[in-house]
């Protein structure tokens, strides 16, 4: 499926390790990664750890994984190494706007959550994401396309979903975060005009008016 998915939502209603959305980049954009941005809405009730976003290439499962771990901890995990945000607090039960930035020519890796950004962390400097891309959303990917764990996935609602080849300043993510329309959506993902397949449970449904902040 193609579409403008403004104002809708996927739903993942069940925990499962089958239900996810397969994305499909922008054809231009995908050759080689030098730098990264990725943000979205999430709203769920779990306190387990959960995938937001999953980014495999042939070669490596997590390329550009992003993850939520518990007791406000997060992950940007850039082929196989990690680095961890600490008291990145989020809110169960409500919308929460995340963005992860990755700039392979200094290594920096940044998180934004509501608004608050975190430490500025060093990962993989110098490394380039190139290969056959296979993003999903609601299950991390422990092989390329697959080898999903109920454990890991992704229970509750997703939208806003974007990603650039750039680092986007910080007032473009300021921007993202108080939901002003930008100069541009993402140019690899965009929600506006995303091109996505849904495997098993999962719902795409019309967003409630006024619930995301």
């Amino acid at each position: 499926m193609a579409g403008n998915l403004t104002g809708k939502i996927f739903t993942f209603p069940v925990e499962s390790d089958t239900a996810h959305v397969v994305l499909v980049p922008l054809p231009t954009q995908i050759k080689t990664l030098t730098a990264v941005t990725v943000c979205l809405r999430f709203f769920s009730d779990q306190t387990r750890a959960q995938s937001l976003f999953s980014f495999a290439t042939p070669a490596h499962s997590n390329a550009f994984l992003l993850y939520k771990r518990v007791d406000s901890l997060y992950e940007i995990n850039v082929y196989d190494n990690v680095v961890v945000f600490r008291a990145m607090e989020d809110i169960p039960n409500q919308w929460n706007s995340v963005c992860a930035t990755w700039d392979s020519n200094t290594g920096i890796a940044q998180l934004w959550v509501n608004g608050k950004p975190s430490a500025r962390k060093g990962v993989r400097r110098g490394f380039t994401i190139s290969g056959e891309p296979s993003i999903i959303l609601g299950q991390e990917q422990d092989s390329y396309g697959g080898t999903f764990d109920k454990t890991q996935c992704f229970e509750g609602m997703l939208t806003d979903v974007h990603m650039w080849n750039s680092v986007l300043s910080y007032p473009e993510l300021a921007l993202y975060m108080n939901q002003i329309p930008q100069a541009h959506d993402g140019n690899v993902i965009n929600w506006k005009s995303l091109d996505f397949t849904t495997k098993g449970y999962v719902l795409v449904e019309d967003q409630v008016s006024g619930t995301v902040v």
